[in-house]
């Protein structure tokens, strides 16, 4: 009785803070529709409404103390059915097969693909000999060696021939699904093309069409006035297209932790609707009568919001962008309601929109970083706003928040930044307060500036500004980047680690009293777990292209070329910093025939036979051989295990892990379930 009294009295603590748990709550319904491994029907939705109707009503019925509990899995089921609404709404035909042929639609996407190519993404598809209701809506062709042809424009009608397959699984069990990322681009089909574009109609009229037109059209002149890696600095910052920023500084700002510099989120959007907000508050001061009669604060914070709507506009409208704008706006529109613009409240309404909206954001670590440094920031400042604490004379309190904004910001990111990306960046601290203050100070008000001066054709003296400002924070970069150290390889942790984390730091920041010490043990065993994570004893890719052996040096792959992407992503989740060509170096054994790969996993022979020659070569296997090949065979090999691509498009990559009672083998499949995105059997 004594725990029950004291459980109703530390809920009845909660009731002012209850709202901010509620986007939790959401979060915790779309996550778990994810990590389902069957696709719920309707009568499972349906089921799950009624569920969610009569907790409802049970709540009512309740007493004060334990009314959240109920309405807590109402939200829980709530974000669940928004989820699977939005796959739904989402759904449309995925290439079921390798296709070549003709390829022919209109151009609604530009960018760059990991080797650099230029990628153009495509609607209104039409393939050769493939009917309407089989067809993707979308498909996106990379353009190799000379297929850029005609230069694509933005709604442009265009035609190749081209290789186009399904959007391939996770590289590895547990991995980042590819295949669900495509299905919520509504992306059907991937690609590449040698051969050169055809434009068949100019670009078609349309409010996103023009609107893409326009950014294309800014980024060109931008480009043009600033050349090099400045120019696509400058263009990506003002309209998101970051084609002109080379692979080499692009890894140069990931490595010195400032590569979030050049998206469009929360800073960038804060940073032009503060100076907007603060230039019209200046100006409508100047005017007689006007700061006495009118509204200044309010009229300055709309003339924001108008102009980070129309900032959202020409920047394309990705999730990232989306998602600063809904926290601009609600901050803004706070302003104007007389409200506190930055709180824990307007931070859960910002997220509460966004999960309604795209429920599938939660997954990417764009949300999961804005969020994450959002919410530890107004934390950390209303606690030394609330506290007697001062941050020194009133000349030097700009610089300590600077810095004390760098470092929460940092630390309340670097987890999600290494399960996703597994790197830290050391010195980032060091480059974010060299380069952050002058994006606000220097960069965007001149992005500002030269946007009022383009219709006199003086937008040049912005753009020479904003180079300044951006060759700076470049220069900052490539000195951090090139510090001995400056960057480290972290092993990538099992899917449920990162939630526990976030979870229990959730509970330290919003629950109130002693409870939120649990927030820490949940955070304490989540690192702990991380930390002693292993990784596969071996790893099949998906294809049967290339296999990976954990050896003593690290990860040894059997081919030193080809399948780059896939090697490239075990490295990196093995933490794991060197090459394809380093790590194929490590594979030991004695030759063997041409492309034919032996290693022992614990009892298991593994063979791995690359091409038609290799499995011509390759004589009858024996028990306890695990065969990998490249390509299918036109009969049966002999007693053993064998993988060809025809079974793996079944199972998805494999792993072999080391268990207590050995080898074990665990596929993309078994991890990731038969989901209305998956492709195992299709």
């Amino acid at each position: 009785m004594r725990m029950v009294r004291a459980f109703k009295q530390a809920m009845l603590v909660q009731r002012g803070h209850l709202f901010h748990w509620v986007p939790v709550c959401l979060a915790i319904g779309v996550g778990g529709f994810f990590t389902l491994r069957f696709e719920p029907n309707g009568m499972m939705l349906a089921g799950a409404v009624v569920v969610a109707l009569g907790l409802a009503l049970l709540a009512r019925h309740m007493g004060e103390a334990l009314r959240p509990i109920p309405f807590a899995l109402v939200l829980v089921l709530a974000g669940a059915l928004l989820a699977a609404g939005r796959a739904h709404y989402v759904a449309g035909p995925v290439l079921g097969w390798r296709y070549y042929g003709a390829v022919e639609g209109r151009v609604v996407a530009l960018d760059r693909s990991g080797s650099d190519a230029v990628r153009v993404t495509l609607d209104h598809v039409v393939l050769e000999r493939v009917s309407p209701a089989r067809t993707p809506l979308r498909v996106r062709v990379s353009l190799h060696g000379d297929a850029v042809g005609i230069d694509p424009q933005p709604g442009m009608r265009v035609m190749t021939t081209a290789h186009l397959s399904p959007p391939g699984g996770p590289v590895e069990p547990g991995g980042f699904d590819f295949q669900r990322h495509a299905w919520f681009a509504r992306l059907g089909a991937v690609g590449y093309t040698r051969v050169p574009l055809v434009g068949l109609v100019a670009a078609q009229d349309g409010w996103s069409l023009a609107t893409f037109r326009l950014r294309m059209a800014m980024s060109s002149h931008i480009r043009a006035a600033l050349p090099g890696d400045v120019g696509g600095f400058a263009a990506a910052v003002t309209t998101g297209d970051r084609s002109g920023i080379s692979l080499r500084t692009l890894d140069t700002l990931r490595a010195s932790n400032t590569a979030h510099l050049l998206a469009i989120s929360g800073l960038h959007m804060g940073l032009l609707s503060g100076f907007v907000l603060g230039l019209l508050r200046l100006v409508l001061a100047a005017i007689p009568g006007a700061a006495l009669h009118w509204p200044v604060r309010k009229i300055a914070a709309a003339g924001a919001l108008v102009a980070a709507s129309g900032y959202l506009a020409l920047s394309g409208g990705n999730v990232a962008t989306e998602r600063a704008y809904v926290m601009a706006a609600v901050a803004l529109c706070a302003v104007m309601l007389s409200r506190r613009a930055i709180s824990l409240r307007a931070v859960a309404m910002a997220a509460i929109i966004v999960l309604v909206l795209r429920p599938e954001a939660l997954l990417g670590p764009g949300f999961q970083m804005s969020f994450a440094a959002t919410v530890a920031l107004v934390a950390v400042f209303g606690w030394l706003r609330d506290s007697a604490l001062t941050r020194g004379p009133r000349w030097l309190k700009p610089f300590v928040a600077v810095l004390i904004s760098s470092a929460v910001a940092g630390l309340a990111t670097a987890p999600i930044g290494a399960a996703h990306f597994n790197t830290v960046s050391h010195f980032g601290l060091l480059a974010n307060l060299a380069s952050v203050p002058l994006m606000g100070l220097l960069v965007v008000p001149a992005a500002v500036l030269a946007g009022l001066l383009a219709p006199l054709g003086l937008d040049w003296i912005g753009l020479w500004l904003m180079g300044l400002g951006l060759r700076w924070i470049l220069a900052v970069a490539d000195w951090v980047a090139g510090l001995d150290g400056a960057r480290g390889y972290v092993a990538g942790p099992e899917p449920w680690v990162l939630p526990m984390i976030a979870l229990g730091g959730l509970v330290v920041i919003l629950w109130q009293g002693r409870g939120r010490f649990a927030g820490l043990a949940a955070m304490a065993l989540g690192f702990a777990v991380w930390a002693g994570a292993d990784r596969p004893a071996a790893l099949i890719a998906e294809d049967g292209g290339i296999v990976g052996v954990m050896t003593a040096q690290g990860r040894a792959l059997s081919k030193d070329k080809g399948a780059g992407f896939v090697a490239q992503n075990w490295l990196e989740n093995d933490g794991d910093g060197a090459g394809q060509q380093r790590a194929a170096a490590r594979w030991q054994g004695a030759p063997q025939a041409p492309r034919t790969k032996l290693a022992t996993v614990g009892p298991v022979e593994l063979v791995h036979l690359i091409g038609k020659r290799a499995l011509a070569g390759f004589g009858p296997c024996m028990p306890g051989q695990l065969v990998v090949l490249s390509v299918t065979p036109e009969a049966p090999l002999g007693d053993c295990d064998v993988y060809d691509p025809e079974r793996l498009r079944t199972t998805g990559a494999i792993a072999l892990v080391q268990g207590r009672n050995g080898i074990r083998l665990r596929t993309a499949r078994q991890v990731a379930g038969d989901r209305m995105w998956s492709g195992w059997a299709r």
